[in-house]
């Protein structure tokens, strides 16, 4: 048998970090459940196709339900309280070493910059001597 995408233990963590469903007062279709959403993005992430090419068999909605759940959770802040409650849930199970750890420019802010010793030269070549048009 192949491997869950969103195993229960994982489902456990995520799925009270979900908002709730919006309300639909005028009907419609029901709305594909947010575990079925979850596997389906999980595995446009992973494999690396085209939203567009979400195999239906795999019962997690189109490539475009799965794209506007993933929108709408980003919105809602869901992926940052999960990224923190992951760190909390690893953290408890002793599986962390920060000793280990490593920042990166994109998540870590620098405050108030740093001025540079010197002024940049310009690299660019005179945009008049430029034959294209």
């Amino acid at each position: 048998m192949a491997k869950k995408i969103v195993p229960d233990e994982l489902w456990e963590i995520v799925e009270p970090l979900l908002p709730p469903e919006p309300p639909k007062p005028d009907g419609g279709r029901p709305r594909v459940s947010n575990r079925a959403a979850l596997t389906g993005i999980l595995f446009v992430l992973k494999s690396g196709i085209p939203w567009a090419m979400l195999p239906q068999e795999r019962g997690c909605g189109s490539g475009v339900t799965c794209w506007r759940r993933l929108r709408d959770w980003h919105e809602a802040g869901v992926w940052k309280k999960l990224h923190q409650s992951l760190l909390e849930y690893l953290q408890e199970a002793e599986q962390l070493d920060w000793d280990r750890a490593c920042m990166d420019s994109v998540s870590i802010k620098a405050k108030k910059g740093d001025q540079p010793l010197a002024q940049t030269r310009q690299t660019v070549g005179d945009p008049e001597l430029n034959g294209t048009y």
